[in-house]
């Protein structure tokens, strides 16, 4: 049985199974059981555990992960790194993976071929943005859900930087049926890498043979570089043109030919599945054998395909490749002229002036076609390099975006040291800003391991000055608070960050000492909001005496709402403490509603407050002309934002006088609308105005007046429907 089914990994990962096994990692299905759902648990295997590289790659896949959140890629829970265990906690998913689908199906149609690599392009376009090429795209690395979703995985040589000193052999830097031509030359990799893979993924799906196949991975590396692939469509005839033309530019060997984004390649497929009849017209055979120079856009992979870097002529093929197509594919038949002469000729015997002359005369061609290109090479590299690229500032990058960067650069790791600076940031060039370099150029960088920690010592019952001592010899500021306690003058309390806990050279603790109060004494602690339980438990643990007392509170049942000695009151053991402890009952409470009677007012009045739906209370009966200006009506119930809708009546009349927000708890209340002049004149409640007599016009009088008494009127709590008067029936 392995060894780690049962293992619970920080006290949270139940591991139950195992689901793969792969170069230097082997995946569980576990349980989260804090959050009960199943993840993926995939774990270093320990060979790889004391192995730097192996490490370095297995903590570069949760950082690629961790910067990446997308619909078709596994999301990343948690890490761990453990000097037991270094795990990754995944998304767990319930299906197979690519590999097993096409393995079943064989040859896929174009449409669900098209379907599973545009996810595959949006997740990959995910990671280009963020700085991350996969590098080892593959359908073993590609899971599907039964609805054909697909979700990208396995970013475990995922690239932040470029990796020196990889070989054509390295099965680090992907599998040899799926790896790029500059992959397997050990050269520097981009997105285009990622998009080459895609292409030979589609190839299979399409046609249900890999186009690069051998018994040994190096011999499949090789064919990368140098051999042409079968048109797709010669094995299946089935595939559209269109298609077919995406398929080859995505194998294009020099990544120049390709698509330069995941996005450009979506969108042909999308224009190729809005119209499958499309034809781009990437690859259109050239009938004319002649080459022009000057015009061809693609004259410098003529060159390169007569040249094979050695300054030598190509074989003829090549030759005639590279001058039949306008890229490296094409029919694999070549349409020389060989015809001949119908009439039997009398036989003579042949001259060798003519061959011979013919030769040299081809061989002074091709040199001079060769010269030629390599001019013109040279013309385009110096109109390129007419100024010379200067030294970048990478002191505060991180190391892997750095590389990420600046790819004409190569950055060589010189060690890593403590520094303020975070983990892997550069902190150190040997090459300063603003110097001129060249393409390629080799720089030396030194990176951070992060700020040096220490463990907090537990200096408790410790004099404050041999504590002091102690922390600053691990290089920790110490700052001093005095505190009430039963210790002796001068002696640690506690200190924050507690003891055991990791901080940074440099940073500051705080240790609590005592004044060397009463043995008795101490301040007392602040016991709002805290369960009864937990307030009894910390009232035993002083030494007081308590006593529960529960009222109706807005709080939650059995919080504690008051306590009668205050917080940071000096206390001492023995001391009586009434601890006020909700019942889950809400108080009830009373709003005094004031309205301003208008000074026309004329008539017998009542309010009606009503609560969803029904009377919750009703003010007494008043009558204007005596001399009040206004009148408060209290409002007994519960609640802190009670929507109230206020009637005002008259006789028979009533009418909306306005609408508030009450609340019980502090007895206050708002306006949401009000009319009260409306209300009044809607139950004909106003003095109606007529046109007032003549009247002699007569030397004014002095009147002498006082402010009008205030009615007040207070309505008994009840929840009961009050009938409305005059037998009649209300709305509500």
């Amino acid at each position: 049985m392995d060894k780690n089914i049962g293992k619970k990994l920080d006290g949270r990962y139940e591991i139950t199974e195992l689901i793969g096994v792969g170069g230097m990692a082997d995946v569980y299905k576990g349980l989260d059981v804090i959050d009960n759902k199943p993840v993926a648990i995939k774990i270093l295997k320990t060979e790889f555990a004391e192995n730097e590289e192996f490490l370095r790659r297995f903590r570069n896949e949760s950082k690629a992960i961790a910067v990446l959140s997308h619909p078709n890629i596994v999301k990343i829970y948690d890490v761990g790194f453990s000097e037991e265990l270094q795990f990754i906690i995944m998304e767990y998913i319930d299906g197979i993976t690519l590999k097993d689908y096409m393995e079943d199906e064989k040859v896929l149609s174009w449409k669900d071929s098209v379907h599973f690599a545009i996810q595959i392009l949006r997740a990959l376009q995910h990671a280009h943005d963020k700085g991350v090429v996969h590098r080892d795209i593959k359908p073993q690395n590609i899971m599907m859900f039964t609805d054909g979703t697909i979700k990208v995985m396995d970013f475990g040589i995922a690239k932040f930087s470029r990796d020196e000193g990889k070989t054509s052999t390295d099965q680090a830097i992907g599998s040899v049926h799926y790896i790029s031509p500059e992959q397997a030359k050990g050269s520097m990799t981009d997105e285009r890498s990622d998009i080459y893979s895609v292409g030979i993924l589609l190839y299979e799906m399409l046609t249900g043979r890999k186009p690069f196949d051998s018994e040994k991975p190096v011999s499949v590396a090789v064919m990368h570089m140098n051999d042409i692939a079968d048109r797709p469509k010669s094995i299946n005839p089935e595939i559209p043109d269109g298609l077919e033309e995406i398929v080859l530019r995505a194998m294009e060997k020099e990544p120049e030919n390709r698509y330069q984004s995941t996005s450009e390649m979506v969108s042909d497929i999308e224009e190729f599945k809005a119209n499958p009849k499309i034809s781009f017209g990437y690859y259109v055979e050239d009938i004319n054998m002649e080459v022009n120079i000057d015009n061809d856009a693609n004259s410098t992979r003529f060159f390169d395909a007569i040249n094979d870097n050695s300054g030598m002529p190509a074989p003829v093929d090549s030759f005639r490749t590279a001058v039949k197509t306008k890229d490296s594919y094409g029919n694999r038949g070549y349409d020389i002229d060989e015809n001949e002469d119908d009439e039997e000729e009398e036989y003579t015997r042949p001259s060798l002036v003519v061959p011979v002359l013919t030769a040299v005369t081809i061989v002074v061609i091709i040199c001079a076609v060769v010269f030629v290109g390599t001019l013109v090479k040279g013309l385009l590299k110096s109109k390129t390099n007419t100024s010379s690229p200067l030294m970048p500032e990478l002191i505060g990058m991180d190391f892997y975006e750095a590389a990420n960067m600046y790819p004409n650069l190569i950055l060589t790791n010189e060690g890593e040291e403590w520094s303020e600076y975070p983990k892997d940031v550069i902190i150190w060039q040997n090459i300063e800003k603003g110097a001129k370099i060249s393409d390629g150029e080799k720089v030396k960088v030194k990176i951070s391991r992060g700020q040096q920690t220490v463990e907090v010592p537990d200096v408790t019952n410790t004099n404050y000055v041999l504590a002091q001592n102690r922390f600053l010899e691990l290089g920790i500021e110490v700052e001093i608070k005095e505190e009430l306690s039963d210790l002796a003058e001068g002696q640690v309390i506690r200190s924050e960050p507690e003891a055991g806990q990791s901080v940074n050279i440099g940073s500051t603790v705080i240790l609590y000492i005592s004044n060397g109060g009463s043995p008795d004494g101490f301040l007392m602690d602040s016991l709002l909001g805290r369960t009864i339980d937990d307030a009894i438990a910390l009232c035993e643990y002083r030494g007081l005496k308590w006593t529960k007392k529960e009222e109706n509170s807005y709080e939650l049942k059995d919080k504690v709402t008051a306590q009668s000695i205050a917080p940071g009151t000096e206390t001492k053991k023995g001391t009586d403490i009434i601890l006020t402890v909700s019942n889950g009952e809400p108080p009830e409470g009373m709003v005094d509603f004031r309205l301003n009677m208008p000074s026309d007012a004329n008539g017998s009045f009542t309010l009606y407050f009503m609560i969803d739906g029904f009377v919750a209370a009703k003010s007494r009966t008043f009558m204007s002309g005596f001399g009040a200006t206004s009148i408060t009506t209290s409002v007994p119930y519960t609640g802190t934002s009670v929507p109230v809708t206020v009637i005002l009546e008259n006789g028979t009349r009533r009418e909306t006088l306005g609408t508030y927000v009450f609340n019980f708890s502090d007895g206050s209340y708002r306006t949401s609308s009000e009319n009260i002049m409306g209300a009044f004149d809607a139950v004909d409640g106003l003095i109606k105005q007529t046109e007032p007599p003549t009247v002699p016009t007569t030397e004014p009088t002095t009147v002498v007046t006082t402010a009008p008494p205030t009615v007040v009127t207070t309505v008994p709590p009840t929840n009961a429907v009050v009938p409305p008067p005059h037998n009649q029936t209300f709305f509500w």
